[in-house]
């Protein structure tokens, strides 16, 4: 069953509003989100560092196509909701 982009939203509020915390990992690619969604997490973070190690980059030096490429992988890997980290947004300046 694949969620709406509404329905994650709804899902990623709650688990913050929820009682108690939850923890949320960063997978580095799609195999690593199956994973992780296998393990029961809840909700997945994408990480700029991980980002770049799988293009063989240091962090901060992907383009903001490839970061949302990357965050696109793991987003269509899972039915989970996703937080990207996409450093400051690719705007040094308003």
């Amino acid at each position: 069953m694949s969620l709406s982009q509404s329905e994650k939203a709804t899902h990623f509020r709650a688990l913050h509003e929820g009682p108690g915390i939850f923890i949320i990992p960063n997978p580095w690619d799609a195999v690593s989100a199956r994973l992780l969604a296998g393990l029961g997490f809840q909700a997945l973070a994408t990480s700029s560092a991980a980002s770049a190690a799988t293009l063989g980059r240091k962090d901060g030096a992907i383009s903001r196509e490839q970061a949302l490429a990357h965050s696109r992988m793991i987003v269509d890997a899972t039915d989970l909701p996703v937080s990207a980290d996409l450093e400051r947004g690719f705007g040094e300046v308003p």
